[in-house]
């Protein structure tokens, strides 16, 4: 399930495919084994509102969860546009070739991370993540050297700006893998299965059951609003547009 709420698209179409066959079955067979009258039926409509509004608690919390790793993506990629524009403005503190060869390296880091948070292809996500811890270890090279051989509160400064940039990677790097739990996503998708059944058990005539479909739909638009905010980078609708980190590649050019 996890997997297949990396591709929103797709796991709206599952899900309605899905909760749609339940609704008939429920609606089709099972009604057919139906028995007592009509206090045993509102009995059963009172547990199918029971469990709705279960469903709807627990589609309200993922939602927040996935709204509040949203704005942490958010909040990293403008930590590491800061911790880049500060390394970049510190390298004058260096001697000028050492100060140069920083800037050529942090101008190339910076258009390996627009890349990534634009990036929309899965499989590029790691050849840029490799991409950039080489040059990563690059520029704490280029630090190092002039810091080994100048010991003093200016190259500290440096030091301590680069080490910036290489943690606020980190940072982003873990909220991109902190996603919603796989056991949050299969209880949403059995209680929703099991709304949907009693849905279509307690439906009556078949005339009516024409409207039984509004709640599938409502669910799978539901769940595909809840993985597009929750994938990063993913296939939907809702990205981490890297809106400070191309402002910045614009101020350095």
């Amino acid at each position: 399930m996890s997997r297949l709420a990396d591709q929103p698209f797709t796991l709206f179409l599952v899900s309605f495919a899905a909760l749609c066959a339940c609704t008939w079955f429920g609606a089709v067979v099972l009604s057919r084994y139906a028995t007592g009258g009509k206090e045993a039926r509102e009995d059963l409509r009172t547990v199918l509102a029971a469990c709705l509004t279960l469903l709807g608690l627990i589609v309200g919390f993922s939602f927040s969860m996935a709204v509040s790793r949203y704005d942490l993506r958010n909040s990293y990629e403008a930590a590491e546009a800061t911790a880049i524009g500060t390394a970049y403005a510190r390298a004058d503190l260096l001697p000028p070739a050492d100060a140069q060869s920083i800037r050529q390296l942090l101008g190339r880091y910076l258009g390996v991370r627009v890349l990534f948070f634009t990036n929309r292809d899965p499989h590029r996500v790691q050849p840029l993540t490799a991409q950039a811890a080489a040059l990563q270890r690059q520029m704490w090279s280029a630090v190092q050297a002039p810091a080994a051989a100048q010991p003093n509160p200016l190259t500290a400064l440096v030091v301590a700006g680069m080490n910036d940039v290489v943690n606020s990677q980190g940072n982003t790097q873990a909220a991109w893998w902190n996603r919603i739990p796989s056991e949050a996503w299969a209880l949403m998708g059995l209680i929703a299965i099991l709304c949907n059944v009693m849905l279509g058990f307690s439906a009556g005539e078949l005339k009516r059951r024409g409207s039984l479909f509004v709640l599938p739909l409502i669910t799978a638009i539901a769940l595909f609003l809840i993985a597009d905010i929750d994938s990063p980078g993913g296939g939907g609708l809702i990205h981490v547009m890297p809106q400070n980190l191309l402002h910045l590649q614009q101020q350095l050019r």
